[in-house]
């Protein structure tokens, strides 16, 4: 019996010898050890070329298991991009900039710093030799992005009303490129301000060259307004040629439509995809004249009316970059 004893004994102990020591839960260095960069912040490349499909890699690597936070930031446009991550290691995997924005206006050919910081460790480190030479190219078909001037086979009207400001406006800070288009006045007798027509034929189409699926078109806008502005009210209308004729007869054919109010003050996205418009008739749902049917390969012209209560005073909005984009909003 005291050999079984033994020979128990001695199995026991082997197999706690050889029992796995991955530790449970968080190494004690994640916790309670001091906090060093074993690898200052580098990247790939400090010259970018974005329309070539071209990233950058930002590199890091700390002692430790961190929160951090990677801000880049484009010295002319102000356009930011924000990486964040939880790991002892930058690389690939969660910082690799394809060119995109957190937040609008988007990159430009432009100089752009990167700053690394950990909060929770009061550091942060930096690079200031980043330039993108060339931009990313987004694929879509564009109605307007104000950047050669005003097309003369747009249709645009303004009221003769006080503080008219139907123009294109250059600036540094525009959310694509370097041109938006500023919509403002105020018209006491009647709500409309403005209007712009983006007929098809303006750019030597009957149609748009858009899918016959609805669900993969999204229509994209990017807009702002003054601080001050709460009065404005934006509408877009789709106007299809169902019958192939060259015009829209507004008593038989579809037109579908997108009101926008409560713009906000900074630059931001409206996107929309196709199927998801509606028919209105002063500013309410109705039913379309047509078929029903959303046919966007049949899309003859988008138009934009710049409205607000003409008891309200003074109103203005900006836009810019109307594109539509195939199976995904716009990724700016």
């Amino acid at each position: 019996m005291k050999k079984y004893i033994l020979l128990t004994t001695a199995i026991l102990a082997f197999i706690a010898c050889d029992r796995e020591t991955t530790p449970l839960g968080p190494e004690l260095n994640d916790i309670y050890g001091e906090f060093q960069v074993f690898e200052a912040l580098q990247s790939s490349r400090s010259d970018v070329d974005f329309a070539s499909g071209q990233t950058i890699t930002f590199t890091a690597r700390f002692s430790k298991t961190v929160d951090w936070e990677l801000h880049v930031i484009g010295q002319t446009s102000g356009a930011h991009k924000l990486f964040r991550g939880k790991s002892k290691v930058v690389d690939a995997s969660n910082a690799n900039w394809n060119g995109t924005t957190t937040d609008l206006p988007m990159f430009k050919q432009e100089p752009c710093i990167a700053v690394l910081s950990v909060p929770d460790e009061n550091f942060s480190d930096t690079l200031d030799n980043l330039i993108v030479s060339e931009t990313r190219v987004i694929d879509g078909v564009v109605i307007a992005d104000f950047e050669s001037g005003i097309n003369p086979d747009w249709n645009i009207f303004a009221q003769s009303g006080a503080d008219m400001s139907f123009n294109i406006v250059a600036s540094d800070s525009a959310p694509q490129q370097g041109n938006y288009y500023d919509m403002g006045g105020e018209v006491s007798w009647d709500y409309l301000i403005g209007l712009i027509d983006f007929p098809a034929s303006a750019y030597g189409e009957d149609v748009f060259p858009l899918s016959d699926n609805p669900n993969n078109v999204f229509f994209n806008v990017f807009l702002s307004k003054p601080e001050s502005i709460n009065n404005e009210i934006i509408l877009f209308r789709f106007f299809e040629d169902e019958n192939g004729d060259g015009t829209f007869q507004e008593a038989s054919e579809d037109m579908y439509a997108l009101e926008l109010q409560g713009i906000k003050p900074e630059w931001h996205t409206v996107s929309v995809r196709y199927s998801d418009l509606i028919s209105l008739v002063n500013g309410q749902p109705a039913s379309p004249n047509g078929n029903g049917v959303h046919e966007p390969h049949k899309l003859m012209q988008v138009s934009v009316l710049f409205l607000a209560d003409p008891a309200t005073g003074y109103s203005q909005t900006l836009m810019d970059n109307i594109i539509f984009t195939p199976n995904d909003s716009i990724q700016p």
